[in-house]
């Protein structure tokens, strides 16, 4: 992999960090909602012999973004972009998650189009839960163009205010955009692709393990590789895709986890 200068957003934290952590050797520009997070998460990073700088910023303000934008710009040749940045069904509030998961989704890869030159790659974070919400004619033109009027009001009733629900919805839409924008961006001579993980074992996972140890096991079952995944196995799908050795795929979805979605999708 070339060096150059890759923006992961979200990576204060979880799988944001891990892949920060899997990308030593390239300068990263660290963004997360949370100045403090940011602070800590970039010094850790320093810590580690690792080129690091951050930023603060709410997605879901397009301004931010444009910010980001000219701050990441500034940093030196770019290279790519990984966007973990989102939030669980556990913030209870359909709304919030329409807006960080596929909003904000849709205005950094328009925004960060401008960025996009030849070797340049960018990876968005889907889910394999995106996967098990159908196509279907009547919602899926506004998961494609989330930032459209009438957008969330025409995904709502399918969802009937269920945030776990809407973020499955969310990420179908974040699958959408990566397939909608492969032309765009391969007209830059960039790629875009998307990373689904399975059941991964992060901080929320892992209460998931201890709270509802029945509905864990079944999805461990399910799992033709016979365990949960680790944040590893997503950071390093991750710099795969960024990779020149990945130059030929784009505009598809790399699922990480753990051959579930070939049981499910039978």
């Amino acid at each position: 992999m070339s060096n150059g200068t890759i923006l992961i957003t979200g990576g204060a934290g979880g799988l944001g960090t891990s892949c920060a952590h899997a990308l030593k050797g390239h300068r990263l520009v660290i963004a997360d909602h949370a100045r403090t997070a940011v602070d800590q998460a970039v010094d850790a990073l320093k810590a580690s012999g690792i080129d690091a700088v951050g930023f603060a910023c709410d997605i879901t303000d397009p301004e931010a973004v444009r910010r980001l934008r000219a701050f990441t710009a500034e940093q030196g040749a770019f290279k790519g972009l990984v966007h973990t940045a989102g939030v669980s069904g556990t913030v209870g509030d359909a709304r919030k998650v329409f807006d960080i998961n596929l909003v904000a989704t849709a205005t950094i890869v328009d925004e960060f189009l401008q960025l996009a030159r030849p070797g340049s790659a960018f990876v968005l974070f889907g889910s394999m839960m995106g996967h098990t919400v159908p196509a279907d004619p009547r919602y899926d033109p506004a998961l494609r163009d989330p930032r459209r009027a009438d957008a969330y009001e025409t995904v709502a009733p399918f969802v009937e205010g269920n945030a776990d629900t809407m973020y499955n919805f969310t990420k179908r839409g974040v699958l959408l955009i990566c397939k909608d924008n492969a032309m765009r961006y391969g007209q830059r001579g960039a790629r875009i692709a998307t990373v689904s993980p399975g059941v991964i074992m992060t901080a929320m996972a892992k209460k998931a393990l201890e709270e509802h140890p029945a509905v864990m096991k079944q999805t461990l079952d399910m799992t033709p590789v016979g365990r949960y995944g680790e944040p590893t196995d997503v950071a390093s799908a991750v710099r795969f895709l960024l990779s020149d050795e990945a130059g030929f795929i784009t505009g598809t979805d790399l699922a990480v986890d753990g051959g579930v979605l070939s049981q499910v999708l039978k």
